[in-house]
């Protein structure tokens, strides 16, 4: 699966193609819709199945030196401002927080990000490790191979190897022609 061929697919599921759409308008730095509404789309078209299907939420990822609650709340606030009438759960986080929320959430301490792309980097599987800006430029550091073949492999990046067998037994549930390749 090239490139273009994974926008093609992630923009036949009409709340992706918003989102992709708008971003800009948030003006965030660095944001990109991630996971499940990228992975679970192609999923979805492969199976046969609405784009939409399955998709529990839309993850957005934004970076942020500013740390504090008040302002990721403010850009929460905005982001279901622009986002309401799509009628779907969209998260909008600063990756720059997550290792204050992280240890009590996890129970496992990780360092701070860096970047948005550091926290995609860490995805509990190697296919899901995606994103998209609002330029529509792909970010997929493990390819795009295995997430086209529906082959699932922990990320030797992430910090929660322990998570890995219940994320596989989700995306099953869902996609059960998955196959777990740990």
């Amino acid at each position: 699966m090239t490139d273009a061929e994974f926008l093609a697919a992630i923009q036949q599921n009409p709340v992706n193609a918003a989102i992709l759409e708008r971003l800009p308008d948030l003006g965030l730095p660095d944001a990109q819709l991630v996971a499940g509404a990228l992975f679970g789309t192609v999923w979805n078209l492969q199976g046969g199945e609405a784009p939409t299907r399955h998709i529990r939420d839309y993850d957005l990822f934004y970076w942020d030196p500013d740390t504090s609650y008040a302002a990721e709340d403010r850009q929460i606030q905005r982001a279901e401002q622009l986002f309401r009438d799509l009628k779907s759960p969209i998260e909008l986080r600063n990756q720059a927080r997550v290792h204050l929320w992280f240890p009590e959430r996890h129970g496992v301490e990780r360092p701070p990000l860096l970047s948005v792309q550091e926290g995609i980097d860490q995805f509990l599987v190697r296919c899901t490790c995606l994103g998209v800006n609002a330029a529509g430029e792909v970010y997929a550091p493990c390819g795009l191979s295995e997430l086209e073949a529906g082959v699932l492999r922990p990320n030797p990046r992430n910090h929660t190897p322990h998570l890995y067998a219940a994320k596989v037994q989700s995306y099953r549930e869902r996609w059960p022609w998955l196959t777990d390749a740990s």
